[in-house]
Order: structure tokens, then C-alpha cells, then sequence
């Protein structure tokens, strides 16, 4: 198993290998202004959209990906996460063609595909039903690779099966993503699990898969929208440190209800945390997901810029 290396741990092994026994001179260097702050003030983390957001008009046929693509450009999003439901044959991955169509249009519209995903079960008592889970996410992990998408998005499952505890699931769970882990590296896509408020509900049990777990390969999607804790806020906090992709969705659960996000507070926590990838955006609920989308980015580009 790999040991789990923050990004200053890491800075700070490369320093010490690379400089070995070279002492840095200090002569004719000056002391650093202590007056002066080196927090930052603006978030650099490119903005993307998780098409999800327009799951009613990709469902019903009134707009395509190649639609979302169109849009998410004229918008200015950087990126995009083209969920694998909308994509033709689901689950059964699309033709090569079709797949390097969209990979092409995107690049001549300027945006990444950062990530795709599925709706998988890993919860499952039955070992039969979960090789059948597995081979979904590693036909995906194909699709991305394909897709040049660094990332697929994946879930634990519904939630505890009756007759188990959560630590027993936990750990056939942890087996089945270390498989598809080993896999997704070796066609360099990382494994994004999703805490879903199903099987993962709290920070705690957040942590404690992904310790379980223990791959370098494998980060949560870090869904805001999805802790319904009296302060979920302290929950992204905790679970920062393992997100390798987001969810930021317009509203929070806070005492289980639901209440608009404080943006100012999600990009401190941000600002104060080694994370530096996307952050996918995703509106839910009625309303023109074309208006919401654009009114929620001018709302992120304002107070995270």
C-alpha cells in the first residue's frame, strides 16, 4: 500500500533530496518583512461544470453534450465533467468515434474535460453483483482515458445492506476500490469517490474509507451539498486534505435544512488548504439550468476572484 503524501509533506521530501548536504548561503540575502502578509486573497482554481446541472434537458433529448460544450464555452468555463449517464448506450460505453468527437470539440472550444463518472453500487453483499459494479467503473475508466479526462467519478453505494454493520461493508468496499484503483493506474485515471450522503454521510466515516483504502490513486469528490451535519462547513474542512475534485453546489444542509453556501467561507477553507484543481460547479432544483449555472458562476467568479 502507498503511504498518503500531502503536497507540503511532499515539498518538503524534494527539498531534502534534492539539496542532499548543500547548505543555502545567507549572506547578502535580507530578512523577509514580517509586516507583510503572504496569505493569498484570490482563489486560481479553474472553474468547471459538472453536467449534471442540466440533467433534464440531456435526459429528455432537448439538448446534447455537444450542446453543453457549446454553452460552457460562451459561459468561460475552463473545464467540464461530462457525466457518462448522457453519453449514448449508458452503461455501455460509446463507440470510439463518438468518444473522439466530443474530445475534439472540446479542445477546439477551449475547455478540458476534467472528469466523467458513473452510478455505481459497491454496497452490494453479493461479491457476484460487485464484480459486475467493477467492471462498470474500469469500462468507464476506458471511456476517460479516451476522453484524455484525468478522472472518473465513482460512488460507495446506496447504503449499509441489512445485516452488516458499516465497518464490515467498509472493507469489501475498500478491496473492490483498490482493484479498480490499480487499474485506473494503469490507464492514468484517478478514482473519485463521491461522499453521496448514503454509505458516506459524515467526515468521520470520509476519512476513515479513505485511510482504509489508502491509494494514491483514489480522492474524494469533495460534494458540498451532501454533508447534513449542524455545520457542514467544518466538514469540508476535515475532508479537504483527500479531495482531488468538487461538487460545489448552490446550497448546504445545515441542522438539515437546506440554506444558500457561504462562498466567502468555502474559499477560505480552500485558500487555507494545499488543494489546487478544479472546481466543478453543479445546480440542482427547478429553474432554466441554463440561468442558474450562469448566475451561480457570476456569483463564484466575484467573490472567489
Amino acid at each position: 500500500m502507498h503511504t498518503r503524501i500531502n503536497r507540503r509533506q511532499f515539498g518538503k521530501y524534494a527539498l531534502i533530496a534534492g539539496l542532499g548536504s548543500y547548505t543555502v548561503p545567507t549572506s547578502g540575502m535580507s530578512a523577509p518583512d514580517k509586516n507583510v502578509s503572504k496569505k493569498a486573497t484570490s482563489l486560481t482554481n479553474k472553474i468547471a461544470l459538472n453536467a449534471y446541472s442540466f440533467n433534464r434537458p440531456l435526459r429528455d433529448g432537448s439538448m446534447d453534450l455537444f450542446n453543453l460544450l457549446e454553452y460552457c464555452s460562451d459561459l468561460g468555463i475552463d473545464g467540464v465533467d461530462l457525466t457518462g449517464y448522457y453519453f449514448p448506450g449508458y452503461p455501455t460505453p460509446p463507440p470510439n468515434t463518438f468518444i473522439y468527437e466530443i474530445k475534439k470539440r472540446a479542445f477546439e472550444m477551449g475547455l478540458h474535460i476534467c472528469g466523467t463518472g458513473v452510478r455505481n453500487d459497491f454496497c452490494n453483499p453479493d461479491k457476484k453483483n460487485r464484480e459486475m459494479e467493477k467492471k462498470l467503473v474500469k469500462d468507464w475508466i476506458l471511456v476517460a482515458e479516451k476522453l484524455g479526462a484525468p478522472a472518473i467519478r465513482t460512488f460507495t453505494g446506496k447504503d449499509v445492506p441489512e445485516g452488516y454493520t458499516w465497518n464490515q461493508a467498509s472493507e469489501w468496499i475498500a478491496d473492490d476500490y483498490l482493484e479498480c484503483a490499480a487499474f485506473g493506474k494503469e490507464h492514468g485515471v484517478v478514482i473519485e469517490i463521491q461522499n453521496h450522503n448514503d454509505f458516506l454521510k459524515t467526515a468521520k466515516q470520509v476519512s476513515t474509507l479513505l485511510d482504509k483504502i489508502n491509494s494514491e490513486w483514489i480522492g474524494l469528490m469533495l460534494d458540498i451539498g451532501s454533508y447534513r451535519t449542524a455545520d457542514p462547513y467544518i466538514e469540508i474542512k476535515e475532508t479537504i486534505k483527500y479531495a482531488v475534485n468538487w461538487q460545489l453546489k448552490e446550497r448546504v444542509f445545515v441542522n438539515q435544512k437546506t440554506e444558500p453556501v457561504n462562498l466567502s467561507n468555502l474559499k477560505d477553507i480552500i485558500l487555507n488548504s494545499d488543494y489546487k484543481g478544479y472546481i466543478p460547479i453543479e445546480t440542482l432544483g427547478e429553474g432554466d439550468p441554463k440561468v442558474k449555472v450562469r448566475e451561480f458562476y457570476k456569483e463564484i467568479i466575484a467573490e472567489f476572484r
